[in-house]
């Protein structure tokens, strides 16, 4: 098929590159011009393990190409996605003016049928929106040109997106007319082979479960967070507890690892974007609301242990912290623990020497430019060297294993912060470490 893809940032960028991966003609356009030039000239602009290697094979066989002429994309084209930004908003809810933009350019653009799928995360009742921008441009036109609108919301994992795409969980498609539900299933098709993971809705429907999804992941999150805090509290050990809650089907252990609080793109913006929702049509949602309050206040637990132990002032501390992205195998620092951390560090008088596989260059162009008293290290080793402490904040595999006996040599005192749970505290003070964990009292 001949696919469109307006955005090329997370979404559109690995959606498109997958549907090139099938075979499709996929063309993918977007209003900033140093981006398309730098992805055809084989750069990837964000990282995901596995993207650069599918985006470069599948432009130079053809199947892929980049633009920022949305007529040259929607030439032939039969499905046009809209993958744009959907930001926060100042009251929470999702911002749809790029959505809407998406959708009016289309109408002054398209000349032939045409199916327009949302992509992008957007609140309950966007599709009617889009359809209506659309129309009204073709009215300007004096145009009668037929589409079809249709919700495809996501559900990528930053780290595993590729294999999340090739091989879905789920594919959840709302659409109202018949044959946008054909041609939908069509083009998922391959991505459905071993069993039906199709799921076929109403547009709002979909348009709802992609935000009820992320609530849920966030809320299982929140929820061993607050059990955490009370078993350190009461001298319960948390790890112990996820293992006993876990076994039970009906739970699992997904998302019930204890930690310093949840970030990203999708779960802090999704949980404020469906209290809105919620609130607008009369609705109290007080499970949403407090989902995020915890997260909130998780977010500053390593700040408040590290101040119990070294005091108010830490003037006379450098502190050493691993991980900056929301995540491990992400350079995404969107609504980052690191980032509250470091800013409260700093705002007490502490130097931070920061250390991250992936999110140095997003760090100290974005997201802590102009912060002072924050260095940054060629490796996790150089970053303990004459710290007080070692604070562990994202759990990239490359910190999972350290050599403690090094990590005790290189700090001043032998103290480390683990946000993550990641290792073995018998171990740890048998070397002559203090420890501290998420939901473990010391």
């Amino acid at each position: 098929m001949n696919i469109a893809m307006i955005g090329t940032g997370y979404v559109g960028l690995v959606s498109g590159t997958c549907f090139a991966e099938m075979g499709n003609k996929v063309v993918c356009v977007d209003v900033v011009e140093s981006k398309i030039a730098q992805l055809k000239s084989g750069e990837i602009p964000i990282y995901e393990p596995g993207l650069e290697e599918l985006v470069n094979k599948n432009y130079q066989n053809g199947n892929l190409y980049f633009t920022t002429s949305l007529q040259e994309a929607l030439k032939n084209c039969e499905i046009v996605f809209i993958a744009v930004g959907t930001p926060m908003g100042e009251d929470g809810s999702a911002d749809l003016q790029y959505v809407l933009q998406a959708a009016k350019e289309i109408g002054e653009t398209m000349e032939s049928q045409l199916i327009v799928v949302d992509k992008s995360t957007v609140p309950v009742g966007t599709a009617q929106k889009v359809q209506a921008a659309i129309e009204e441009a073709l009215k300007a036109r004096k145009k009668k040109i037929p589409f079809g609108i249709a919700s495809n919301p996501e559900f990528l994992k930053e780290g595993d997106a590729i294999n999340d795409f090739l091989k879905p969980d789920r594919v959840v498609i709302g659409a109202e007319e018949e044959w946008v539900k054909e041609r939908l299933k069509e083009l998922y098709a391959p991505f459905c082979r071993s069993r039906d993971r199709f799921i076929v809705m109403d547009i709002k429907s979909a348009e709802m479960t992609k935000y009820a999804a992320n609530a849920m992941l966030a809320t299982k999150i929140s929820f061993i967070n607050e059990i955490a805090n009370i078993c350190e509290a009461v001298g319960a050990n948390v790890n112990d507890v996820r293992v006993g809650i876990g076994s039970d089907k009906r739970i699992g252990y997904n998302f019930i690892y204890p930690g310093c609080g949840y970030g990203g793109s999708c779960f802090p913006k999704d949980v404020k974007a469906l209290s809105k929702i919620a609130l607008e049509n009369g609705v109290n949602p007080k499970v949403i609301c407090a989902v995020e309050q915890v997260n909130y206040e998780q977010k500053r637990i390593l700040g408040k242990k590290i101040v119990q132990h070294f005091g108010n002032d830490l003037s006379e501390r450098q502190i050493c912290l691993w991980g900056l992205s929301f995540k491990p195998e992400t350079d995404d620092m969107r609504e980052a623990t690191s980032i509250v951390l470091i800013n409260e560090l700093i705002a007490r008088g502490a130097v931070v020497k920061a250390y991250d596989p992936k999110a140095m260059q997003e760090a100290q162009q974005f997201y802590l430019k102009g912060i002072p008293n924050i260095l940054y290290a060629k490796n996790k080793y150089d970053a303990l060297e004459n710290c007080d402490c070692l604070v562990l904040v994202t759990e990239w595999k490359e910190f999972r294993s350290p050599d403690f006996l090094e990590i005790k040599e290189r700090l001043k005192t032998p103290i480390i912060f683990d946000g993550r749970n990641q290792y073995n505290a018998k171990r740890l003070k048998e070397l002559g470490f203090t420890y501290y964990e998420i939901g473990v009292k010391q």
